[in-house]
């Protein structure tokens, strides 16, 4: 939907809970959560630099959005185990609403209205957005399906319907919202989930590499628009560095880049001050590319404007979350563990943070999927419907939403 109804549901889901109950309980996961240290650092540094370096023109804009960033992320912490199960039910029914308008779009024709606009025709950080939201719906499907391989009996039977969940939201990716950097995290993400899954058997990690190194190559590189777009990634860079200015998606991003980097190292210790990317980028930055508004990696971002240390505190959010989804070596962590991978692939060549459009959507549900990695059993048991719940995530004791055991909440 346009980003208007993000930031309406946004707004709903604040007041919903201060008006809700069971605050001590919701007090009690936050101290618990190791996510909460850095959390509260990059919030901190934010307004220690408020307070100390110049304002701009934006400084009120970039404030805003550093306050929404930590608010996204804080907030699932801190649900209940059932709102955190509903809220991801949310997000597999608004898939699901997504695969049938994309399918009735491409064979029954149907209307171009704003509420599916984005998701059936690639425009902007919101077609993007939407994109990797599939990734990570594939990724997670094929974590499903690789958790399945370690059955002796049936095991494709079981593992069949989730890899083909896979392959369908790698063919929206690639052909229907072609996104480099989707594709690139759902690849990655897959091997990742192979490396969480066999850290401990050498043996079957190496086969499992192997057969997915093959299966890429073969189905995904020889695709024709797959080839195309990396190729053009390439000779992109390659103009970029030879002095060429366009409008060229890596040529903007090479010059981002390394303006940006500049930035930070003028300023290393408390950066430019908030909102001062976009003036020193029209310093700086090419005459072609005046009016982008963002860098397109929200690590450099938060480098220029609130120097290393503000790089460093976003960095640690997303490698604690990393941590605490590897940890964690059942199939609840590895689907933690691929979706902050994703999270993290975004945020380095995109503004997964920054930029609301995907910001308040990519991030939100990467750490719901961090809140159940926080919970004992199963508890994507209780996500999906239960009659087809064991077909994707197996058997086993599932959480039935009351107190967990002592040290977990």
């Amino acid at each position: 939907m346009p980003v208007g109804a993000n930031y309406l549901a946004a707004g709903m889901l604040i007041v919903a809970l201060l008006f809700s109950s069971g605050w001590r309980e919701r007090r009690a996961r936050w101290r618990m959560d190791p996510l909460r240290w850095p959390i509260l650092a990059y919030l901190m540094w934010t307004l220690v630099v408020l307070a100390l370096r110049p304002h701009h023109p934006e400084t009120t804009l970039s404030l805003w959005h550093d306050m929404r960033i930590a608010t996204t992320l804080a907030i699932p912490l801190v649900l209940s185990f059932e709102e955190a199960i509903w809220a991801l039910r949310g997000f597999l029914l608004a898939a699901l609403f997504a695969l049938v308008a994309i399918v009735l779009t491409h064979t029954a024709g149907l209307p171009d209205l704003p509420i599916w606009h984005n998701v059936t025709v690639m425009k902007g950080n919101k077609s993007i957005n939407d994109a990797l939201l599939f990734a990570v719906l594939g990724a997670s499907a094929a974590v499903c399906g690789l958790a399945h391989l370690n059955d002796t009996r049936d095991r494709w039977h079981w593992a069949g319907p989730a890899f083909a969940m896979t392959v369908a939201t790698g063919v929206i990716v690639t052909l229907t919202l072609p996104s480099r950097t989707s594709l690139l995290g759902l690849l990655a993400a897959i091997f990742a989930a192979c490396v969480h899954q066999w850290r401990g058997r050498l043996r079957a990690l190496a086969i499992a590499l192997c057969v997915g190194g093959a299966v890429a190559g073969g189905l995904v590189w020889n695709a024709p628009s797959v080839q195309e777009k990396f190729r053009l990634g390439v000779q992109e860079i390659e103009e970029a560095q030879a002095g060429a200015v366009s409008e060229g998606s890596w040529v903007v991003r090479f010059h981002m880049y390394r303006e940006t980097t500049r930035m930070m190292f003028d300023e290393p210790w408390a950066g430019g001050g908030l909102g001062s990317w976009t003036p020193e980028w029209h310093r700086r930055g090419p005459n072609l590319l005046y009016d982008y508004s963002m860098p397109h990696n929200d690590f450099l971002w938060m480098g220029a404007e609130t120097g290393v240390p503000g790089l460093l505190a976003l960095l640690a959010i997303v490698s604690t979350g990393l941590v605490v989804a590897w940890r964690r070596r059942d199939l609840t962590g590895r689907l933690a563990f691929v979706g902050m991978l994703i999270l993290l692939v975004a945020t380095s060549v995109n503004s997964a943070m920054r930029d609301a459009a995907i910001g308040l959507s990519l991030p939100w549900i990467v750490f719901l999927y961090l809140r159940l990695a926080r919970a004992p059993g199963n508890p994507w048991l209780r996500v999906l419907p239960a009659r087809i719940a064991p077909l994707f995530v197996g058997r086993g004791p599932a959480p039935a939403g009351g107190p967990a055991p002592a040290g977990t909440p």
